[in-house]
């Protein structure tokens, strides 16, 4: 019995047919002009607490892809992310790099929110002299090779922005965070702030990854009782809307608040009223900036995303930094990472508000200072804090800096460690 299937092949003209098709098909898959993609890490919060300040971090970074790849690619091949979600969990995060770098083959790592993300990552990328490059301010005291520092370090938002606060709001001050490095490591910074201010802590607290109302709660007695000037808040993740609403539930809607880890798309969480009415925050970039070249990056990014999407500082230093390893990659000629390690402290590109660069000693970026008031509708009315980028200090002058290596290390140790 003949087969149905080979039937139609039998004659030589039909046979000849079929193998061109298939010679085809097999050209259109393995053309040289369809080259294999430059494959990049990404190590962010999609689930747990940090997801919604580190979500849109991904999408900052996707829209980065996108243009770099509308524009010809890297090397003329296309840039490709691999994401992998850390679950909002350090040890999680450091597997995950480990293995984008080890069995993705990823030319770089891009990721993190929480200094306790970043000292996780820190020894993956060192064992495999590999690169990372982390978008958040954080309280400095670290320097590595194999790290691009793009976020503020403490002398361009902490200390601007808390000198600010005293000035502003009174000397009297409340210290409030999440229970980790970042939070305890800058307020060791702003307490020494107090001794040439003439201003005083009257209170402090830490809060642990999921605590409940009541945790909340105890805080607002705490600032009732002690009647603050203004609370320095380092509060990260949803923890944010938990206090503001703890705010209004107490009563404390005129309490002057300063943050140093929250933005519009913190703020954008909260639903209508947004804003509590005596909040600023600190960062160097807005996206109510009125640079022409910010708001093209602003259309262009909601017509990506959606015009009901905010922009925040993150988000914009994860587009650039994106950027800043595609123009390095291409300057050297290669994705290998240690040769874009080595090259990348002397480069540096139009970000949407100006230049991107990093200080070749310290690999910490320049940045901008602002200072912006909460709006009803999600934005900030913004003020500059400084005339020009600042160059990046990670190391506080004042400070010996194997004091503040030993104090990088416990956190929880006594203020007057040197």
């Amino acid at each position: 019995m003949q087969s149905l299937l080979l039937y139609p092949f039998r004659s030589p003209l039909r046979l000849s047919l079929f193998a061109l098709a298939a010679a085809a098909l097999a050209f259109t898959v393995l053309r040289p002009d369809r080259p294999q993609p430059l494959r990049v890490g990404v190590v962010h919060a999609l689930s747990g607490a940090m997801a919604d300040s580190e979500y849109v971090l991904v999408d900052a970074l996707r829209l980065a892809a996108e243009e770099i790849n509308t524009a010809g690619g890297v090397l003329g091949r296309p840039v490709e992310l691999i994401v992998a979600d850390s679950r909002s969990d350090w040890e999680h995060a450091a597997a995950e790099a480990d293995r984008l770098i080890t069995r993705e083959r990823v030319s770089a790592l891009f990721g993190c929110w929480t200094s306790a993300c970043r000292k996780a990552l820190l020894p993956v990328v060192e064992r495999h002299r590999h690169l990372l490059f982390y978008p958040l301010q954080f309280e400095g005291m670290e320097q590595s090779q194999h790290i691009v520092y793009l976020g503020a370090a403490p002398n361009q938002q902490i200390i601007p922005g808390a000198r600010w606060a005293i000035q502003r709001h009174g000397p009297r001050i409340f210290l409030l965070g999440s229970d980790y490095v970042f939070p305890r490591m800058a307020n060791r910074l702003i307490r020494d702030l107090t001794t040439t201010t003439g201003s005083s802590v009257v209170g402090e607290a830490y809060l642990p990854a999921g605590a409940d109302d009541a945790a909340f709660a105890l805080v607002t007695e705490e600032l009732r009782r002690n009647a603050p000037d203004v609370v320095l808040n380092t509060l990260y993740g949803d923890a944010n809307r938990r206090f503001f609403a703890a705010l209004a539930e107490a009563g404390l809607g005129e309490q002057p608040v300063v943050s140093f880890s929250m933005g519009e798309p913190e703020l954008a969480t909260f639903g209508l009223p947004r804003a509590h009415p005596a909040h600023h925050a600190v960062w160097g970039y807005f996206q109510s900036l009125e640079d022409p070249a910010n708001q093209r990056f602003v259309e262009r990014f909601q017509a990506r995303y959606g015009q009901h999407r905010v922009l925040s500082d993150p988000m914009v230093t994860s587009y650039n930094a994106l950027r800043l390893w595609a123009a390095t990659a291409e300057k050297v000629g290669t994705d290998e990472p240690q040769q874009v390690d080595l090259a990348i402290p002397r480069m540096s590109i139009d970000g949407p508000t100006g230049i991107v660069a990093l200080d070749s000693t310290t690999r910490h970026a320049w940045r901008r200072v602002f200072i912006g008031r909460a709006r009803a509708d999600g934005q900030f009315d913004v003020v500059e804090l400084s005339e020009a980028p600042v160059r990046p200090t990670p190391f506080p002058a004042y400070r010996g800096r194997r004091g503040l290596l030993r104090a990088a290390q416990d956190p929880n140790a006594p203020a007057a460690v040197r």
